[in-house]
């Protein structure tokens, strides 16, 4: 899923705040140095005074456009909208003391010098985030891109996109759709595929968001557009070339210095994902507190039964194939990855892309009786309650994981993957989810729990998200299988 950025002047948050930080500090200098002291808040029209001067402010940013473009803008050009902005922040302020009256009891100086000073200095820490801005996209970022070109345009699309690079990229590699350049660098990015390959590359690696861009010369490869959309990459098409991608949601935005198509599987907000954030907080932190007391009962338990770790931690795949260390409570003896080959045969999932047992021997107390019957011990009794998922809300607090969402599959699951399986990992794995409460352990068609994934991800909402936790709950308490 697709996290569409803020438009308008709310796209630069950062500029703003730091433009508002300027401001107050501007005024605290003058009126320091019109010898008033350091409190300009201890008098009320002072105080208002600095209220005021916030909202014209953000009014300015809002009507003015201060903030458009303002990663584009050289130091003059910058510097002139600078000076008007503040010209008609100090007129403002101006029209507000005529207008009450009070322009005998405030000091002219003061406001003089405040404008004077919050020039000088909301340029300057302009300029400097600006620059620290600008190394950060030479270093990149957390999101993984893949550069899908042609062989006359690849150094000018990843030289394009390493000198733009406005949404912070970590530009993951390159695919030649008409040339075999697998293993060279362009501009010190590797080549990783061609068209043939760069379906099942994204597949099967850490790719969050794909750029393609093409010869003019050359017709869009629409296959390939069409196996990528079908793992559930968002993809960004150069609205040089169009082509449409059914049951997919489309809009139009910026990447680099192109104006694309933009294509996923779905999308999110800012707002929306800020506000599931925060429940993954609050819901990690009462989780972590519980995680902590059931480990009080249940570490001893474990420990005596099987001698070893209480926490059992595991490579699991998470978002668009970034891989993480998922935690749980350790349920199986500890030889119990040397022993899952040997059960594969008994998989309920035969495929291999999931794991599933009636029975699985590896489970601590777990036993085979003479007479045929099943045994069971403190690790079938955490399994079955679901306590061996509590420590995933470590996962969900360090960010790896949301307490909603698709299970995060194995690394040797997800190398078995057909291409619309990979859009599973669209969004961030959860500790529940769709197929979880739609049947649990007792959905054995991989198929179903893909299919049910994506209806997730397609109509994902917070609401949505409600829904899941109350009937997890529900499903947990009737014991319907466990997660």
């Amino acid at each position: 899923m697709y996290r569409k950025d803020s438009e308008g002047w709310l796209k630069h948050t950062d500029f703003i705040i730091l433009d508002m930080i300027c401001l107050q500090l501007a005024y605290v200098l003058a009126y320091a140095i019109s010898g008033y002291g350091f409190n300009p808040y201890e008098t009320i029209i002072y105080r208002n005074m600095a209220v005021f001067l916030e909202l014209a402010d953000l009014v300015m940013i809002f009507v003015y456009g201060t903030m458009k473009s303002v990663l584009k803008r050289g130091y003059y050009r910058d510097f002139v909208v600078t000076l008007n902005h503040a010209i008609m922040v100090g007129a403002l302020a101006v029209l507000y003391l005529f207008l009450l009256q009070e322009g005998q009891d405030f000091s002219r100086l003061t406001l003089m010098l405040t404008i004077i000073i919050y020039l000088v200095m909301t340029y300057v820490v302009r300029e400097l985030w600006k620059k620290l801005l600008r190394k950060q996209m030479k270093d990149g970022g957390e999101r993984k891109l893949l550069i899908v070109t042609s062989e006359d345009v690849a150094e000018q699309v990843v030289l394009s996109m390493q000198e733009n690079n406005y949404a912070r990229f970590s530009l993951a590699g390159v695919a030649v759709i008409d040339a075999d350049w697998t293993g060279r660098e362009i501009h010190g990015v590797p080549v990783v595929a061609n068209e043939e390959t760069a379906a099942m590359y994204v597949c099967q690696e850490w790719i969050d968001e794909v750029l393609i861009v093409v010869s003019e010369v050359l017709p869009y490869p629409s296959e390939l557009i069409e196996q990528l959309s079908e793992t559930g990459v968002t993809i960004h098409l150069n609205l040089a070339k169009i082509t449409s991608v059914p049951g997919k949601k489309q809009f139009v935005e910026k990447v680099g210095n192109y104006t694309v198509l933009t294509t996923s599987i779905n999308y999110a907000s800012t707002r929306q994902l800020m506000l599931k954030r925060l429940m993954d907080i609050a819901g990690g932190l009462v989780g972590c507190i519980f995680t902590g007391i059931i480990c009080v009962f249940v570490g001893p338990a474990i420990y005596i039964a099987s001698p070893g770790p209480i926490f059992f931690a595991q490579e699991r795949v998470g978002k668009n194939g970034k891989k993480f260390k998922m935690y749980k409570f350790r349920s199986m003896y500890m030889d119990a990855e040397e022993r899952k080959a040997e059960l594969m045969k008994d998989n309920k999932l035969g495929d291999g892309k999931m794991f599933k047992l009636d029975f699985d021997p590896r489970v601590i107390g777990n036993k085979i009786l003479p007479d045929g019957t099943h045994k069971t011990g403190i690790g079938d009794f955490i399994r079955r309650t679901s306590l061996d998922e509590f420590p995933q809300f470590f996962n969900v607090l360090r960010g790896d994981m949301s307490i909603i969402g698709t299970r995060p599959p194995l690394i040797s699951e997800t190398n078995l993957y057909e291409l619309h399986h990979r859009a599973r990992l669209a969004i961030k794995p959860g500790i529940t989810g769709m197929w979880q409460v739609s049947g649990r352990s007792d959905i054995t068609d991989f198929e179903e729990v893909v299919r049910l994934d994506k209806e997730y991800i397609t109509n994902w909402n917070i609401g949505l998200d409600i829904k899941i936790l109350f009937k997890t709950v529900m499903v947990v308490f009737r014991k319907d299988g466990s997660m």
